[in-house]
């Protein structure tokens, strides 16, 4: 099994996931073309993609979803609860986009639950709950002969559910969205959207993530990607370098041999095998 993240940030998250001739497309937050070009980029033939899962709503995630349709024949898996925020969403469309949407997943739609079990081809599914201000929203266990990675999108605090969904992963997907110092700074952001972002369903800060990393990490992992960064109100050295020092802060006998990725907002990151 292996992995890109097509690009992840506030302006829109795409991760690819495959095993032999099975290749998943989780998200559609980039633009039609800017994932077709992302996949060819990564050596990912569009048309052979097996499937698209939708983790939830927010237009960074599905905005681009509609117009993808259009070149692919793959099914979406996605949640009722999803698929009808996703549709009657009309902040920054045009009127007749709800229509539009509705129409694109018409015979398209392979509805899942966001704590059950799917599978698209080789590889197995396991979602779970993630608080985050979204309907219906979910992060991923995927697995396949044995081994397993963890996606974990637009998370605002980590659970017991989600500590325990993080653990015996072979990597981690994981977000560091933002610096508290940046985002409380940041003379772009009102007020009320930092206050959304820092709560316990917004998303996951640098410290929160170093957090787990030296308080709750289990050390199986031989690779994290830190993503979803804020373009804004984060930097991906900053990001790095709270991660390699909470994994140094462990102490000499719980050293994990883990390496620590950052994804960009701009590039595919390199395939991750496992």
């Amino acid at each position: 099994m292996r992995f890109t993240i097509l690009g992840s940030g506030s302006t829109g998250n795409a991760i690819v996931v495959s095993h032999d001739r099975t290749h998943v497309l989780i998200d559609a937050g980039l633009s039609a073309r800017e994932t077709f070009r992302r996949l060819i980029e990564v050596g990912c033939d569009p048309g052979r993609l097996a499937g698209v899962v939708v983790t939830h709503e927010h237009a960074d995630h599905a905005s681009g979803l509609r117009v993808l349709l259009k070149s692919l024949r793959c099914p979406v898996y996605i949640t009722e609860a999803t698929r009808q925020a996703y549709i009657a969403e009309r902040r920054n469309v045009s009127s007749d986009e709800p229509k539009k949407r509705a129409e694109a997943l018409r015979d398209r739609l392979e509805l899942i639950r966001s704590d059950q079990h799917f599978c698209i081809g080789e590889l197995d599914f396991y979602p779970f709950n993630v608080p985050h201000d979204a309907v219906d929203h979910f992060g991923l266990n995927i697995a396949c002969q044995g081994a397993r990675i963890a996606l974990l999108l637009d998370c605002g605090h980590i659970t017991t559910l989600v500590r325990e969904r993080l653990r015996e992963c072979a990597a981690i997907v994981i977000e560091s969205n933002h610096d508290r110092d940046m985002l409380r700074a940041c003379t772009v952001y009102p007020w009320e959207l930092k206050q959304r972002i820092m709560s316990r369903t917004g998303h996951l800060s640098n410290a929160a993530v170093a957090e787990w990393l030296r308080d709750g990490f289990d050390g199986t992992a031989s690779h994290i990607v830190l993503a979803h960064l804020s373009q804004r109100a984060n930097n991906p050295h900053v990001a790095r370098i709270a991660a390699e020092t909470a994994l140094a802060a462990r102490g000499s006998l719980f050293q994990p041999q883990t390496k620590i990725i950052v994804s960009s907002a701009k590039d595919p990151t390199p395939w991750i095998e496992i």
